[in-house]
């Protein structure tokens, strides 16, 4: 199915038209959104997301259908674990309860735009260079291990203060305090950048860095940049709902990167099948494609879901079932005979 300009113009005047209403409705008054409030908004933003790919099955498109739903899986996997980080900057800079909405909208509206240059840079390389798949599944691979040496270094924080933020620290003018969620205040008579410039200085770097997995990611499961975008989009639609939703479960899935590193390097692998499929590199096969098994789009979906459901439920039963073992064990030493 040929992707119309008129789909692209409607899609993107109703994703701006959300961001709007976001905005407006929601951020514009400072206030911590109650936990109803970010209930409803997130089921909103998912309800919408899904609802998207049911427009493909309508029209008859069940290839591209599947490749939107494996994508926005995927893609709303690698937001949540964003939004780890996105705390850590946030706790970091002790951004008032109040401001994070704001702190949250820019950071989504940012990634947005930061990975939709990544999209049409990628489209491109795509067209001009088939073999770029070898590249994209080589970043993919390698940060697939980087999840896996973090976590084996006992999961280290993401740094806050990265060298954007140090840089900015020392050529902005900042104040000490927040001035409510200005981005700029009056000290001494002196107009000075406040805080909160330094908190979305943190938040655009982090996006920048994202979008190097992010992308490659997607372009493992589909190659059309209509599906590539408007999955990314929307997995980023309702972030700053879902952040207040789980902030409290954020810490609890504690295997999430795990199960990142597992779809990552699944999906690397089917990157470097997929450019052996359509190699040009001459010192590969002589320049002749490569007769490998390709993983289909739909065997990827059940791959992917299948790896966050086993990485959800044993983040939260794992350690249910060491506390219970060790509560056990306390009583049964704490029964026996006193010496």
């Amino acid at each position: 199915m040929e992707i119309p300009l008129l789909a692209w113009i409607l899609t993107l005047t109703a994703i701006t038209a959300l961001l709007v209403f976001d905005f407006f409705f929601h951020v514009r008054k400072a206030h911590e959104p109650t936990l109803r409030e970010a209930t409803v908004w997130s089921a909103v933003y998912v309800g919408i997301a899904l609802a998207f790919g049911l427009v493909f099955l309508i029209f008859g498109d069940t290839a591209h259908a599947t490749e939107y739903y494996a994508g926005y899986i995927t893609e709303k996997a690698l937001s949540v674990d964003n939004l780890f980080v996105f705390l850590v900057i946030i706790s970091s800079f002790q951004v008032p309860r109040e401001h994070q909405q704001k702190v949250l909208l820019f950071g989504i509206i940012f990634a947005l735009i930061a990975r939709t240059g990544f999209i049409f840079a990628g489209a491109g390389l795509i067209n001009a260079w088939s073999d770029v798949f070898y590249l994209f599944g080589l970043i993919l691979l390698i940060t697939s291990g980087q999840l896996l040496k973090k976590e084996a270094a006992g999961g280290a924080e993401h740094e806050a203060e990265n060298f954007i933020v140090r840089a900015a620290r020392r050529w902005l003018r900042t104040s000490e305090d927040y001035d409510g969620d200005r981005l700029t205040t009056q000290v001494n008579g002196k107009r000075m950048l406040t805080p909160m410039v330094l908190v979305m200085v943190a938040i655009a770097g982090t996006d920048l860095l994202f979008a190097v997995d992010s992308i490659p990611a997607i372009y493992g499961l589909t190659q059309e940049p209509f599906i590539v975008f408007t999955a990314t989009a929307f997995s980023l639609m309702g972030l700053r709902q879902l952040y207040f939703l789980i902030d409290g479960l954020l810490d609890k899935l504690i295997y999430l990167s795990y199960g990142l590193a597992v779809i990552l390097g699944f999906i690397g692998v089917k990157l470097i099948l997929h450019g052996l499929h359509e190699n040009n590199l001459p010192f590969i096969n002589d320049g002749q494609d490569v007769p490998v098994a390709e993983v289909p789009t739909g065997l990827s979906l059940v791959v992917i879901m299948a790896v966050l459901v086993i990485t959800v439920a044993a983040s939260l039963i794992v350690p249910r079932v060491r506390a219970s073992r060790a509560a056990g064990r306390e009583v049964t030493n704490g029964g026996g005979p006193q010496a």
